[in-house]
This record gives C-alpha cells, sequence and structure tokens, in this order.
C-alpha cells in the first residue's frame, strides 16, 4: 500500500475547471476505494473536507504564491509520501518519492496578453521547472498533450491523456424540475447559453458582436445569457461588452451555482464557446450530457469533446458564429436529432474512467 497526497488546496479559492477537477476525481477515488492509503492537502482556511473516507492534511501555503514550490516543500516532507499528485500541475521542489502532474491548458503560452502580468511571471516561471520535477504528467486532451510536446518539447511517453468525465447531476431534465430555477434566476423559459469564466480568452466579445448582428437577422431570436464569474482583466472585457450595446440582447449572470447549471442546459436551445483557446472545455460536456447541442470553436481541444455533434465555428470571424447560432435556434428539426446524438457523445465521459486511468499513472510510475 502506497502513501500518496493529492493537492487539493485549490478548491478553497477557486471554483474553476481544475477544483471541479479535483472534486471530481477525489469523489471517483473514493467510489472505487483503490488499495492505497490517500491524504488530501486543503488550505488550512479550509472548513469543509473534501472526503470522509480519505485523510486531510491542513496546509498553510497558499496556491499561486511566488514561493509556493519552496514553502510547500517544507510543509509536505513531513508526510513522507510515496508519491504526490499535482493538479494544479506546480510541483514542489521535493516533496514525495515521486510526483505526477495534471496539466491542464498552456494558454498562459499562447495567449500572455490575456493574463496579468503576475500571473505571467507566476506559470511561466514555474510550468518548465514542474515538467523537470514530475515523473509522469497527465494531460485532460489530446490537444494538450500536443501542446507539451510541441511547444515544451516534452517527450511523449512521459504524457498519458485522461479526459474528463461529467458529473452525473448533468442529464435530462424535466421543466416541473427546472422551471423553478429559470424564475429564481429571472431568465427567459429558452436562451442561448454562454458558461465559463469572464476573461478576454473566451471571446465574449466576439460572441456579442455575433448575437448583435444575429437580432439584425432574427429580430426575435431568444436572448442570449452568459454564466460566468470575473477572471482577468474583467473591467477591460464589460466595458467592451458594453460598447457593444450588450444589455440590448443578454443577461448576465454571476451567481449560479453548480447546483443550478444543469437547469440552465436543460432551458437552453444551444450552448456556444467561441472561445481563443480551451484545455479541455466542461462546459460543453456538461451541455451534452442534458441533450444540449454545442456551437464551439474548431480551435485546440474543443472538436476532440464534442465529436461530430453540434457545429464548429471559427472564433476569430463573428459571422461565423452569427452563422451557426441561426442554424441552431431556427432549426428545431436539427436540434431535435442533434439532442440525442449529444446524450450519446457525452455517455463515453466517465469519471470513474478517468480515476482508473489516473490510478493506472499512480501505480505505473510507483512501480
Amino acid at each position: 500500500m502506497a502513501h500518496i497526497g493529492i493537492d487539493a488546496r485549490l478548491p478553497h479559492y477557486r471554483l474553476g475547471g481544475t477544483s471541479r477537477y479535483i472534486r471530481a476525481l477525489v469523489g471517483a477515488f473514493e467510489a472505487l476505494a483503490p488499495a492505497h492509503e490517500f491524504k488530501l492537502l486543503q488550505s488550512r482556511r479550509s472548513k469543509r473536507r473534501l472526503s470522509s473516507r480519505f485523510a486531510s492534511a491542513s496546509v498553510w501555503t497558499p496556491p499561486h504564491h511566488r514561493w509556493e514550490r519552496a514553502a510547500l516543500s517544507l510543509e509536505l516532507w513531513r508526510h513522507g509520501f510515496d508519491l504526490l499528485h499535482s493538479p494544479d500541475f506546480i510541483a514542489p521542489y521535493r516533496a514525495a518519492r515521486r510526483h505526477i502532474i495534471t496539466v491542464h491548458d498552456l494558454s498562459f503560452i499562447h495567449y500572455p496578453e490575456y493574463l496579468t502580468a503576475d500571473s505571467r511571471r507566476y506559470y511561466n516561471g514555474q510550468i518548465r521547472a514542474s515538467l523537470r520535477r514530475a515523473d509522469h504528467i497527465l494531460s485532460v486532451s489530446q490537444a494538450t498533450k500536443q501542446d507539451l510536446i510541441d511547444i515544451l518539447d516534452v517527450p511523449a511517453e512521459l504524457i498519458s491523456v485522461q479526459l474528463h468525465g461529467v458529473d452525473e447531476s448533468f442529464k435530462p431534465l424535466p421543466r416541473q424540475a427546472t422551471a423553478p430555477i429559470i424564475r429564481q434566476l429571472d431568465l427567459p423559459d429558452e436562451f442561448a447559453l454562454f458558461v465559463g469564466t469572464l476573461e478576454p480568452r473566451k471571446n465574449l466579445a466576439g460572441l456579442a458582436q455575433a448575437y448583435r448582428d444575429l437580432m439584425i437577422e432574427l429580430p426575435d431570436a431568444p436572448k442570449l445569457v452568459i454564466v460566468g464569474r470575473p477572471g482577468w482583466h474583467y473591467e477591460q472585457l464589460m466595458a467592451d461588452l458594453n460598447a457593444a450595446g450588450i444589455e440590448a440582447f443578454a443577461e448576465i449572470r454571476q451567481q449560479v451555482s453548480d447546483a443550478q447549471l444543469p437547469a440552465l442546459y436543460n432551458h437552453a436551445l444551444a450552448l456556444v464557446t467561441p472561445s481563443f483557446y480551451e484545455g479541455f472545455g466542461l462546459p460543453a460536456l456538461e451541455a451534452m450530457a442534458c441533450g444540449t447541442v454545442p456551437i464551439v470553436s474548431g480551435l485546440s481541444s474543443l472538436p476532440e469533446i464534442v465529436g461530430d455533434v453540434g457545429l464548429l465555428i471559427d472564433p476569430h470571424e463573428p459571422a461565423s458564429i452569427t452563422e451557426a447560432l441561426m442554424k441552431a435556434l431556427g432549426d428545431a428539426d436539427w436540434r431535435e436529432k442533434q439532442a440525442g446524438a449529444a446524450l450519446r457523445r457525452a455517455a463515453k465521459f466517465r469519471w470513474d474512467d478517468t480515476a482508473r486511468g489516473v490510478l493506472a499513472c499512480y501505480d505505473a510510475v510507483l512501480n
């Protein structure tokens, strides 16, 4: 039996995709009951344990601190881990006999202009050192694996692709179950939907321009609902959206819980993800699991997630987004056929499969 540590500090600080990955992986490990001794490393400020099955330890070092790798190494050395998994990719200098990291994306290399100066220094200064320290690297998509090979010269044999799963709460739901949530959020009964962090990389400015053009062609088109929390360069993004007159055709909701999201996906006529870059693109998968058609960028990982379901767009061409929206919102028969394809596609993504793959990597590295 190996003693394995999992760096689970981030969920206390952030609610984004990496935090959801950590929570989902821990939950899948609980269900699989692997023959290892796990310890979850949580922030000392966290008042809620991520697992009732696994032991936990409080950690003082916050994530994304400039001295994080050194401070965390000192804190964790006493635990004597056989293996440490860093799901947020920043590996300590030496805190275990073996190290595995998960790399979700290289957006900070592809689009450094969309980060703050501090964030650029942090990520660009840490990634190569973490890759050198890792005994193995988990990637959440084939696209991210290829980025690691092409941009950072990581040997292919050191990388395993373990796709995300989709939580069982994302499924087709009856209107009587979801309508109260839609009323609670003061939203229309049908709409096009965007879900993601509110930051420039998500191309919301391009989506706003495309939707404004759509309203000229289809004045009675349903509204656009934008769901997400502020990210990098939020103030400038909102200034751009306001300049595009977004209040005329969109509703923005920042305080939507994970428990409310399935209702929104079920009421949406289509999910739109026009990002310039995604390491995985979890909202597209969640939408498909609810039977909702995805309209996604044809770049990075998104095509491998949606397969032949929905529509691919060029994020650099708002006209491409407008054309896809006209198809998705205006053709009910097509949407109905796509709903079945979406459900079949989403059924292939399971967190227990992800967890089994990760455990296999643990065993390979330990042995």
